[in-house]
């Protein structure tokens, strides 16, 4: 008891020895309370400004999320949050007004009994309207890659990736709530729609498998082109930047190729070509990251470079974005980059811009025309952003 009277005694001297107000002076009126939720409603449209980041969150991969973020505010960037557990995936519907996650979920939370399913946020509240149990416990969990869950049939049906380790598609009527059927998928892996209903994948003899759908979800046909890439020393990024129907990936060493995908079977573009850089040189720049490639509303694409180009580096991130015109297969432009970053992406505004996503979570824009850098949105909207969407 003896050591509180001292240091009640010592608190008292120390506000005794404050100094007082100016005369006249009057303490700040307290702040107003703030109703408890406080919720701010969204626009109908959202701004192109805006983008959507799966946040994998490495420490608790459990409580995945993805967060809706506009750009073009340094002070409340973050709009809002829907969850995506368990290695989730998603998808983004203005036409549809939904935001689509693919998760898993267990009862006991990190075990017993596993449920995957596909949840329907809506756009205007981020509130959960409804979802398809998929059955099997059967859904691909990996670091999220976006050739995992995938529309086809004019977003009426969504594609969705499985692995347990045998490999296939299961196909989900969005409307009707239900699973259609399974498409067997071996030696194969990621989703590329194609054609009105269909979807395509590479295969590990470095061969691209195509399926067509029926109205009823089961496969009518199927093609295999092969060696459409060298597995062993131009393996393809897996992440390509769409512009259309087009699908332009990138290889670890840093060849371009493009790929049809809007008929009912792809077809491989002529013509590969390298970003420019001698392998074995110094520096040798090679792509890096995770969402290395991304494209504008142009066509141009953008590709995160890293001067330190090894065996393994490709996933090191980049300190310079390459911008490229695939259809003339020069080189436009070399940004520099603030810091090295893991994943690139180009709103759909009208002066378009690049979200930079580091490896230490902080999110930098720049101006895509100019590479002039723009702002920070600091490390405030997500743990581990790691795959950017854009608004469109």
């Amino acid at each position: 008891m003896r050591w509180f009277v001292g240091l009640l005694s010592s608190a008292l001297s120390l506000a005794a020895a404050q100094p007082a107000l100016a005369d006249g002076a009057a303490y700040p009126s307290p702040l107003p309370n703030e109703p408890i939720p406080a919720v701010t409603a969204l626009p109908k449209v959202w701004p192109k400004s805006w983008v959507l980041i799966n946040d994998f969150n490495f420490n608790a991969i459990i409580d995945g999320r993805v967060v809706v973020v506009d750009t073009a505010s340094a002070n409340q960037p973050l709009k809002g949050i829907v969850r995506d557990a368990q290695f989730g995936n998603m998808l983004l519907s203005t036409k549809r007004g939904e935001i689509l996650t693919a998760e898993t979920f267990y009862t006991r939370l990190n075990h017993g009994d596993r449920t995957d399913a596909i949840t329907f946020w809506s756009m205007a509240d981020l509130k959960p309207k409804g979802e398809v149990v998929l059955p099997g416990g059967k859904r691909q969990q990996s670091v999220t890659y976006p050739q995992l869950f995938q529309f086809t049939n004019d977003e009426k049906w969504a594609l969705i990736a499985n692995f347990t380790p045998a490999q296939s598609v299961s196909v989900v009527d969005l409307d009707a709530r239900k699973v259609l059927g399974e498409i067997d998928l071996p030696g194969c892996s990621q989703i590329y729609p194609t054609g009105a209903r269909g979807f395509s994948s590479f295969c590990a003899d470095g061969s691209l498998f195509s399926v067509a759908l029926d109205e009823t979800g089961k496969a009518v046909s199927s093609a295999t082109i092969k060696a459409v890439q060298d597995i062993d020393h131009q393996a393809l990024f897996s992440t390509p930047a769409w512009v259309g129907k087009t699908a332009w990936f990138v290889s670890q060493r840093g060849l371009i190729q493009g790929f049809d995908f809007s008929g009912t079977l792809a077809k491989v573009i002529p013509g590969p070509f390298s970003v420019g850089t001698a392998e074995g040189g110094a520096p040798e720049w090679r792509p890096g990251g995770w969402q290395v490639i991304n494209a504008d509303a142009a066509g141009r694409l953008y590709i995160l470079m890293n001067p330190a180009g090894r065996e393994g580096s490709h996933k090191d991130g980049g300190t310079e974005v390459w911008v490229f015109d695939p259809v003339k297969k020069v080189r436009l432009a070399r940004i520099p980059l603030k810091a090295q970053s893991i994943a690139v992406a180009v709103t759909r505004e009208d002066v378009p811009h690049l979200v930079l996503s580091r490896a230490d979570g902080v999110i930098d824009i720049y101006d895509a025309a100019s590479g002039a850098f723009v702002r920070t949105l600091g490390a405030t909207v997500a743990f581990n952003p790691i795959v950017i969407t854009p608004v469109q």
